[in-house]
């Protein structure tokens, strides 16, 4: 009852979409020139959005913010952002800036232009406002990846205890109790930090008590208020767990301690990667079952290395053999459940093998894969010293059959058999009832040790994952391109001094790259003198030069168009970071170049 009602809290509306949200296109269209200013700025993208109080913020030619509307979903399609301007917009080009927050909870923002009537030139860089606060950005992972360590300590802790059946548990109680806390703590921060993360701003914008009301009716947010929920319930069955003795009631408290762990990895599944995209059921239930075979693994690893500790004064016991044992098999089946939906999230993800090392997200996949693969040697030693350990036991039980013999007839109750003297031969022969050698504990210990070390460090790499746009999401937007729109526009102002006394030796030059793609480029360059008038020069020079791969340099071979110079035919072969080389000429002896990097986009 309890995981179906979390179910349906956190998937109502939920439909299938682009994991992150990607621009498709905006209207007017990007670097558009229009006769008429509109009366209203529509994006639309690959997947729902959710809209802030500042989603909009739209600069005239003057570079000051044009006084905008309230921004809303367009004809009620969850897909787009729209804001509504002015009845009257001067001619000139107008930047938009626009954020909102992708469905499974990552905001993504950006920019693009368009002009109405003419194309005006922008002498300075607008501030369109900050994409992330750095701080706030920070603290935000750092809350993530505490969040993510404290479930899989929490998890793996109660089921070691609970399908481990350790007679001694008290070397768990502290590291529980320090799970349920951090947990409860990171939330509670997360919470806090989801209105300033998605404005970008500030951590102080935390306590804004009007932001902090829309986090509690957005989805992340009611994700977040369901895990502080769950956590209040498993505290309730964490201290009745430790107040019950019969082994009768083990079953019962196995089925709510897994409702309260799926319950638990559904808040990450409902707001995150998995929520969004192809195959959204088959996802979710995919990412809760990593989630917790990652938990059990993970956390009890730590509490296989806890207990071992804790047993190292007096040996390894028949009953601490058996708990070592039973852990070896539930690892195994765990890891079993990891490799099964890792494959699956890791081809919901890519997409295409091309994407392992053509995208960050693939780059990180494989640093995962490769902490991974480090991980599962480390364990692979650790079932051979567990293997060692359980053998002894096995013996000595074996002999103990074997040895009985049939009693004489009115033999006191007890005996046996003859007895025969204990030889130092026989003694140094006899299995020990306590387990392996104290050589091969020690080693089971550091492999144990290995193991959770590499997987603090898988988990760190998997928080940066769940925060990288998937590498199918990336290329469904660029297939996703509307028919007819414009392609994007790099818009490039490069200042210059010739050193001239004249108002057009010292100025900025406006270069427009269109689309800023590998291929043909259209390339208008207009120069604004000093006083940020627009000035006439004698020559405006531009070339490519791709450092990286030898390539270059390249003339864009500009042509004066009276009163700014232009191309539509500069080829521009490979994708990646160029060197655009700007020369103006004010006169016959003054001239300067001035470099900056260009982006070219595959």
């Amino acid at each position: 009852m309890l995981l179906g009602t979390v179910l349906v809290l956190l998937l109502a509306g939920a439909v299938p979409a682009s994991a992150h949200a990607a621009l498709r296109g905006t209207d007017p269209d990007d670097g558009s020139l229009v006769k008429q200013a509109p009366r209203h700025v529509t994006l639309t993208f690959t997947e729902s959005v959710g809209l802030l109080d500042d989603s909009f913020r739209v600069f005239g030619p003057d570079q000051r913010r044009v006084h905008t509307g309230e921004a809303t979903h367009a004809d009620g399609r969850s897909d787009t952002a729209r804001v509504g301007l002015p009845g009257k917009l001067a001619q000139g080009t107008y930047t938009v800036a626009w954020r909102v927050v992708s469905a499974d909870s990552h905001p993504v923002s950006g920019a693009f232009s368009f002009s109405v009537g003419k194309r005006s030139a922008t002498t300075v860089q607008i501030d369109t406002g900050s994409t992330e606060d750095p701080l706030t950005g920070g603290l935000n992972d750092a809350a993530r990846y505490l969040a993510y360590l404290a479930a899989a300590l929490l998890v793996g802790l109660a089921a070691f205890a609970l399908l481990c059946r350790p007679a001694d548990t008290s070397a768990l109680r502290r590291p529980l109790v320090a799970a349920w806390w951090t947990l409860l703590g990171s939330t509670l921060v997360l919470l806090l930090l989801r209105a300033p993360y998605e404005a970008g701003t500030g951590p102080a914008a935390a306590f804004d008590a009007s932001a902090l009301g829309r986090t509690l009716t957005s989805r992340p947010g009611l994700a977040l208020v369901a895990r502080l929920v769950l956590l209040l319930l498993t505290a309730a069955f964490l201290l009745w767990l430790s107040r019950r003795r019969d082994p009768k009631e083990r079953p019962v408290a196995l089925a709510i301690g897994t409702a309260l762990a799926a319950a638990l990895a559904l808040t990450w599944a409902a707001a995150e990667h998995a929520s969004a995209g192809i195959q959204v059921p088959l996802a979710m239930t995919s990412s809760v079952l990593h989630l917790l075979a990652t938990g059990v693994w993970l956390g009890g690893l730590v509490a296989l290395l806890l207990t071992l500790r804790r047993s190292s004064g007096d040996g390894v016991a028949d009953d601490m053999v058996e708990v070592v044992t039973r852990f070896s098999r539930i690892a195994f089946a765990s890891v079993t459940v990891l490799a099964v939906t890792g494959v699956y999230q890791s081809w919901r993800g890519l997409g295409s093998l091309s994407a392992l090392t053509g995208t960050s997200y693939g780059r990180l996949l494989l640093a995962k894969l490769a902490g991974v693969a480090v991980l599962l040697l480390a364990a692979r030693y650790s079932r051979r010293w567990t293997a060692r350990i359980a053998a002894p036991a096995a013996v000595t039980r074996t002999a103990a059959v074997q040895e009985r013999v049939p009693q004489p007839v009115g033999a006191p109750a007890g005996h046996d058999g003859p007895e025969e003297p204990e030889t130092p031969d026989k003694a140094a022969k006899e299995p020990s009832a306590s387990g392996a050698d104290p050589d091969t504990r020690r080693r089971l210990r550091r492999s144990v040790l290995v193991e959770v070390a590499v997987a603090a460090v898988v988990l760190m790499i998997t928080t940066v994952l769940t925060g990288t746009l998937p590498a199918r999401a990336q290329a469904e937007a660029a297939r996703q391109a509307p028919a007819g729109a414009l392609p994007p526009t790099t818009l490039i102002t490069v200042p210059y001094d010739t050193g001239a006394e004249s108002v057009s030796g010292r100025g900025t030059v406006q270069v427009t790259l269109d689309p800023a793609r590998v291929g043909e480029n259209g390339i208008q360059a207009v120069a604004a003198g000093s006083d940020k008038g627009l000035v006439v020069v004698p020559e405006i020079r531009i070339t490519f030069t791709l450092p990286s791969r030898k390539v270059g340099p390249i003339d864009a071979e500009l042509t004066d168009q009276g009163g700014y110079w232009s191309t539509n035919s500069v080829n521009l072969p490979l994708a990646g970071n160029w060197t655009m080389k700007t020369t103006v000429r004010v006169s016959d002896v003054d001239q300067v170049s001035v470099e900056r990097r260009v982006r070219i986009a595959p």
